[in-house]
């Protein structure tokens, strides 16, 4: 079997480790989860305040990005927002800035994934993602990132169950959410007016 085709639950449980390497992993798995966990119920809780957050421009649309991605349980309106700053900032920064706060945001899915076996509702998507992964990798995190999906989150639980090393993660996801957003700004900015 190659590498490409080992799934995500072999590749948590495969290697043999020394008592203090899977003490260690059970830490970080638990740390990994609860961060996740976290986040979500965090942004439940200030779901009615995250759109005023758009006065603050360029750190507004990174927090707004940041919160509409990072929960697995409800998104907010991040779309929404980055279309009207597009029409009074630089659509361009605009695109950037949220593609990083939504790159970053993603990580609670990613986090989930690494923290080791989690319910999957969807288990027909879980492993056509896999599948995806295990072929493309880098590029399908970029272009799941690229495409408006709800699929991303499955995608980013994927990523961390297979232990995609996380720069790779971050800078595909965030190449390809910063063209999408600066593609969405870029036409808030021509329908709007700056």
């Amino acid at each position: 079997m190659s590498e490409s085709e080992i799934s995500a639950t072999e590749v948590v449980v495969s290697s043999p480790a020394t008592p203090g390497v899977r003490r260690r992993r059970l830490i970080k798995s638990i740390i990994a989860v609860l961060a996740a966990a976290g986040i979500s119920v965090g942004i439940v809780l200030l779901r009615d305040h995250i759109k005023e957050f758009a006065v603050y421009g360029y750190p507004g649309v990174f927090f707004i990005s940041f919160i509409g991605n990072a929960t697995l349980i409800l998104p907010a309106p991040s779309f929404a927002i980055v279309f009207a700053v597009g029409g009074a900032l630089n659509p361009l920064i605009v695109g950037l800035v949220a593609g990083l706060g939504a790159t970053l945001g993603e990580m609670t899915g990613y986090l989930a994934g690494y923290g080791g076996r989690i319910v999957v509702e969807n288990r027909v998507l879980f492993n056509r993602m896999e599948k995806w992964m295990g072929r493309g990798g880098v590029l399908a995190i970029f272009l799941l990132a690229f495409i408006p999906n709800p699929a991303f989150d499955v995608a980013g639980i994927v990523a961390g169950a297979m232990r995609m090393p996380v720069w790779q993660f971050v800078l595909a996801a965030w190449a390809g959410k910063s063209i999408r957003f600066a593609l969405l700004a870029l036409s808030g900015q021509f329908l709007l007016g700056s």
